[in-house]
């Protein structure tokens, strides 16, 4: 009986239905719990960019909102007018979530086309007021988004009460670690001695092809320099295939090295 197909079937079943209930169950008790701590940290984010905690520190959710009823004054801005809209309907402006509006066409709209690559704004959006300890408005923390590598990265910048200068920038929702970059070594990408008496003969520039002709890629990856692998001729005898360390990563954003061309690159 218990090496039957029908067995097997129903036990296996059984199983599955159990565990998908279990799973669905944990996330539904844990959703109110997740959503709050998405909330703390866009609060942390808020006081980070604007100077009111240091950056990377973590102070309790009661030390959040007693800084928060202190310091910040929370508004909504019509994105249509640019003036602070009183009668948004909005009920909290706090939990407003603006990514969704984002992408409802009842609560946004189409913009232009502009460098950040943004389509649609929702119709309405959170900003913060820092007072300073006489009550004054000393800064003002605006939501920005715009395309990253990888996708698009949402953040808060810190604009002094001058509305002129920036006083801080950071992200809390991205795909990617922002403000990255790599510096590409001259005469480091790999290349055939046959490829290259051939640009030398064409007078044509070697590392320009490289860097955007053709349609052969190759994979890139990075290793920590304390790896074991990190030297290349160990890593190309372990893989069985040709590795060149080509660069490194720096902490700027951008990529260095290349020449500058107008269509762009492979990296």
């Amino acid at each position: 009986m218990q090496n039957s197909v029908g067995y097997r079937v129903g036990f296996a079943a059984v199983i599955c239905i159990f565990c998908s209930l279990l799973v669905s169950s944990t996330a539904v008790v844990l959703k109110p719990r997740q959503d709050a701590n998405k909330l703390l940290d866009k609060q942390q984010k808020v006081l980070a960019v604007s100077g009111l905690i240091a950056e990377g520190s973590t102070p309790t959710a009661e030390e959040v909102n007693k800084l928060f009823e202190e310091r910040i004054d929370i508004q909504v801005l019509n994105m249509e007018t640019g003036a602070v809209d009183e009668n948004s309907g909005i009920d909290n402006p706090l939990t407003y979530n603006q990514l969704k509006a984002s992408k409802d066409s009842s609560m946004s709209f189409a913009i232009d086309s502009n460098r950040a690559r943004v389509s649609r704004v929702p119709n309405h959006v959170t900003i913060y007021t820092i007072k300073d300890e006489d009550g004054a408005p000393s800064l003002y923390v605006l939501p920005v988004e715009g395309m990253g590598l990888w996708g698009t990265m949402y953040g808060f910048v810190a604009i002094d009460k001058d509305l002129n200068t920036i006083q801080g920038l950071t992200f809390y929702k991205h795909k990617e670690t922002p403000g990255l970059g790599a510096e590409i070594e001259p005469g480091s990408l790999p290349s055939s001695p046959g490829f290259l008496r051939s640009c030398a003969r064409l007078g044509l520039d070697a590392m320009t092809l490289q860097a955007a002709g053709g349609e052969d890629y190759e994979l890139l990856f990075g290793l920590s320099r304390e790896s074991s692998w990190a030297e290349p001729r160990r890593l190309s005898e372990r893989l069985g295939v040709s590795v060149s360390q080509i660069g490194r990563v720096v902490q700027e954003p951008g990529i260095r090295g290349l020449p500058k061309i107008s269509k762009g690159h492979h990296f």
